[in-house]
């Protein structure tokens, strides 16, 4: 026997199988050299232990372990001779070393060594979920669980690049194939093990990356609009008789729904602080003024803040902390007061506003207490998306946040039960980390952290898509968890139902017109109906041939234009607010329909765009209510009605560099941009969100 550790160079991918004993290497190995026609590697200790227990019942001892180290490295040399594309070995010396190290307590240099040097392009951690099988040489299936922890301990303490495996022997060969075909792909396209499995782990396939960094390449196509959509033009004007009727047949037919009200609640308030932050971080008061810093940055925001500081509903538990933090604060200058209550209002150490989530924050200043977002949305909750005495809401939220979401729920769902005689059951979601972006520098080269690791952010709330996918209701209504007002809930209440109302009345006319498909009723004289039906009350446009369409065809063409999730979007009134409005879009197959959009996803270098998106008389507030159900009371596969091409290429800041990163087409606008849709004209009362903490100076969040 050849006494060399070196492992042969190769451009061969090699595959380690790693584990304990009896956990499915060897059947593995087979399997996949069978799979891709090629070579593998077995135990060379197998039958060198076999023969000398045969020859004279002599186990294996300390000195086995470097001569069986000598005579795996052969076999994988001789074998990888004649593979082709990839080599999978049985077992490597990273397993002689463990079982060296578990049963005597020691490891000869030169195989520890070799051991740590030997490369793999990936190893695969066979799990412990497989029945034991004994043979002459196996140890005892007792304690299979630590062995396991120590074999992947060693992989993680020596940085190899690893995935475990579980599962039995076809789901195992069908997720190692399926792996090892993404990391041949991502070896060509220049990424190292330790990347691939990073995305793997994160949740993503590679393909998705490769997607995206085709679209960080290519760019994303903008929207080409055609008009605002305008009153009786795309938006539903009603009068409040209307408004009235619709909320009342809402309350007519809830008892027989499920109801549910969603709120993105996900991501720390660091917007809502970020001028505080930018005035903490660049002003030196023992060298300038909070006045001529203000000049000096043409911070108006800060100037509001300070002159109105009193009236925010967080002011007197701020103020009584600095009392405390600072006994001499009476004696301050004001500059100094102002300053303190800046850092205090956002140090970490006390109040850390700016990290916690809007959720949790005061917003509304009540005769007997402070009432945060959670208090409104409950209220709201159980004002209009109850139905026999139950009402449901489900929060996205943070994963970090969790907790603190729980903790604040507990005391305030309690309070708001008492009050209202209506049981209020809460569920939460997590964005999906499968839908983050990697980001990339402005070359499209993938940006990596100070561990070489790839950098990835999150894809935006249009990946709540795949939370509201879970959902099981009838009807949905969907609310920003910073879209609440002090007071007026009734009046919120009355227009969220009427939205609730208009949807219903349509997904029933749409449920009939199916139905009467699914059973053949359908007559010729129906199809003007239907075609009226979906013109007039729908805002669908039917292609200029659709009257050259058999009889069958025109069928088949109304059913697949019906069969869609429907939304009702409240619209207000244009006051300047940043953000979507709705209007009239063609697509890149020429088909017009109505789309909220938002001003990223416009070209502005484009006169005539810029011209169109001026004119626009409506803002769209995330006042939505949904139906995620077919006429079959199954839920929609809700992804296959995103439109994939309305991401956004956003530039963000990662540890002050300015990357790319791409987010998916926004939840009320790309994911649901093939929806059955309707905007309906709603009071500007409405919509009062809290997007800087100045708005919480705004009529709609202070006391009456």
């Amino acid at each position: 026997m050849e006494k060399n550790l070196r492992q042969q160079k190769t451009a061969i991918i090699k595959i380690a199988l790693f584990g304990p004993e009896s956990t499915g290497k060897t059947t593995l190995a087979k399997q996949l050299a069978d799979y891709y026609e090629t070579e593998w590697v077995p135990e060379f200790a197998r039958d060198y232990l076999q023969e000398k227990w045969e020859e004279n019942q002599h186990i294996c001892v300390a000195d086995d372990m470097l001569p069986i180290a000598y005579g795996q490295v052969a076999l994988e040399n001789k074998k990888l001779a004649s593979a082709k594309k990839y080599l999978f070995s049985d077992t490597n010396l990273m397993v002689t070393k463990v079982f060296s190290e578990m049963y005597y307590d020691f490891c000869d240099p030169l195989l520890n060594e070799a051991a740590l040097e030997h490369d793999y392009d990936l190893f695969f951690l066979t799990d412990i979920d497989v029945p034991w099988e004994k043979d002459d040489i196996r140890d005892t299936p007792d304690g299979r669980e630590s062995v396991f922890s120590v074999f992947k301990q060693t992989l993680i303490d020596t940085k190899k690049p690893f995935i475990t495996l579980s599962g039995n022997k076809e789901s195992r060969l069908a997720k190692a194939t399926s792996i090892i075909d993404a990391l041949s792909i991502a070896k060509q396209h220049g990424f190292s093990s330790a990347d691939f499995v990073q995305i793997y782990n994160h949740g993503i396939s590679f393909d998705k990356i490769l997607k995206q960094l085709e679209i960080f390449k290519n760019g994303i196509l903008k929207s080409n609009l055609i008009s605002p959509a305008t009153i009786n033009n795309g938006i539903l004007s009603l009068s409040e008789a209307e408004f009235e009727e619709r909320a009342n047949f809402f309350d007519l037919q809830k008892e027989k729904l499920k109801l549910k009200k969603f709120v993105p609640a996900s991501g720390a308030a660091s917007r809502m602080f970020k001028f505080l932050s930018a005035f903490l971080n660049d002003f030196d008061i023992k060298k300038e003024t909070i006045n001529a810093y203000i000049n000096r940055k043409k911070d108006s925001d800060l100037s509001i803040f300070i002159v109105a500081m009193d009236k925010f509903p967080f002011f007197k538990s701020v103020d009584q902390k600095l009392k405390e933090v600072y006994p001499d604060f009476e004696t301050l200058d004001r500059d100094y007061k102002n300053y303190y209550f800046v850092k205090i209002l956002l140090d970490p150490d006390y109040f850390d506003f700016a990290n916690k989530p809007k959720a949790v924050l005061p917003f509304h200043q009540y005769k007997t207490h402070i009432a945060n977002p959670i208090e409104e949305h409950l209220n709201e909750c159980v004002h209009y998306a109850s139905s026999n005495q139950v009402s449901n809401l489900h929060f996205t939220v943070s994963e970090i946040h969790q907790n603190l979401f729980e903790n604040e729920v507990e005391v305030l769902k309690e309070k708001v039960e008492a009050d209202s005689g209506v049981e209020i059951a809460i569920s939460y979601s997590y964005q999906n980390k499968s839908t983050d972006s990697i980001c990339v520098d402005a070359k499209n080269i993938p940006i990596r952290d100070k561990n070489n690791n790839l950098v990835f952010r999150p894809g935006g709330h249009g990946a709540l898509i795949e939370n509201l996918k879970e959902l099981d209701s009838d009807v949905i209504f969907i609310k920003n968890i910073d879209n609440v007002i002090q007071n007026h809930i009734d009046t919120i209440a009355l227009y969220k139902k009427a939205l609730a109302g208009v949807l219903i009345k349509v997904q029933q006319k749409v449920f009939g017109y199916l139905n009467a498909i699914e059973q053949r009723e359908i007559k010729e004289e129906n199809i003007e109906e239907m075609v009226a039906f979906l013109m007039q009350k729908l805002n669908i446009e039917l292609s200029s041939d659709f009257n050259k369409f058999t009889f069958e065809n025109k069928v088949n063409k109304i059913k697949e234009l019906l069969d869609r999730p429907i939304r009702v979007c409240g619209m207000v009134k244009n006051e300047g607010e940043p953000g979507g409005g709705p209007f009239w879009v063609r697509n890149d197959k020429g088909a017009v329909s109505l789309q909220i959009v938002e001003t990223s996803q416009v070209d502005l270098a484009n006169k005539k765009q810029t011209e169109i998106l001026a004119e626009a008389t409506h803002f769209n507030p995330v006042d939505l209510v949904c139906g995620i159900k077919n006429y079959k009371n199954e839920k929609f596969d809700l992804l296959q009605f995103v439109d994939q091409k309305a991401g956004f290429i956003v530039e963000k800041s990662v540890d002050g560099k300015i990357v790319k990163s791409y987010e998916l087409p926004g939840l009320w606008n790309g994911a649901m941009a093939n929806w059955l849709t309707i905007f309906v004209a709603v009071p500007l009362i409405t919509f009062n969100p809290v997007k800087t903490v100045n708005d919480l100076l705004k009529a709609a969040h202070q006391p009456q």
